[in-house]
């Protein structure tokens, strides 16, 4: 029987999905509480973007149930899909927006007042310093300038779910403190960070917990010690288990 936490804002339950024969997802189940910054790893083709495109609703699982702070992505998918935002490892804009339209549009998908939005944008510029090219087209952006406009579209509802697919490609290293920072600084006042990444040092610095998935099943969970560290060699553990 399942058991539908408030502790946990993500929660997924023997997650299978296959393709004709091939089980890209086998049996997955995790639980990410309030405030969690969680960190999935894998090596490429372990199933980490099948398990999330599941938990995000662009897959159907073949079994299994994926839940947003208690709402089935399946059977709620509108629900759900309120309560998260998802950033992929290829951020797309419209290309004939500024950055501030941009912003606005996805705004208004959520329901947001134009003030509030107002306010909203107020706060990435000076979270995500992207005030200096706010106003230009999108086409005009760099990498970079491209990622940090994406994920201040993800934050802009103040959604209880960011889903973040390799939060820092493309950045500088004064955008990628920048980033990390804001992160962690949303992760204390209570948003949940699902984070897959293959940068080992980040979730070394970053995450709260992880898990490792290997052909498509999960082989590793850990937590931070009391001592604030990981108890292992994070690149040792990650080499050894997928192999």
């Amino acid at each position: 029987m399942l058991y539908v936490s408030q502790d946990f804002m993500i929660q997924l339950v023997e997650v299978v999905k296959k393709f004709g024969t091939f089980c890209a997802v086998d049996g997955v189940s995790l639980n990410v509480a309030k405030g969690e910054l969680f960190g999935f790893l894998g090596p490429n083709g372990a199933g980490k973007t099948t398990t999330i495109k599941t938990m995000t609703g662009l897959l159907a699982p073949t079994s299994g149930r994926c839940l947003i702070n208690g709402a089935d992505i399946q059977r709620d998918p509108l629900g759900a899909k309120k309560m998260l935002s998802y950033v992929p490892d290829q951020p797309f804009l419209y290309e004939k927006l500024t950055g501030r339209e941009f912003l606005y549009f996805l705004g208004e998908l959520y329901g947001m007042e134009s003030e509030t939005i107002r306010v909203g944008i107020e706060e990435m510029v000076e979270s995500f310093g992207i005030g200096d090219f706010l106003d230009r087209r999108a086409e005009e952006y760099s990498q970079g300038m491209r990622q940090r406009m994406v994920i201040a579209g993800a934050l802009i509802h103040n959604p209880h779910v960011l889903i973040i697919d390799e939060p820092l490609v493309g950045l500088d290293p004064r955008s990628a403190r920048l980033m990390k920072d804001t992160l962690r600084a949303r992760c204390s006042s209570g948003l949940t960070v699902f984070m897959s990444t293959h940068l080992l040092d980040i979730v070394e610095e970053l995450c709260d917990r992880i898990a490792i998935i290997h052909r498509g099943k999960i082989v590793h969970e850990q937590a931070r010690n009391d001592a604030g560290v990981f108890a292992e060699n994070l690149e040792s553990l990650f080499l050894e288990l997928t192999r």
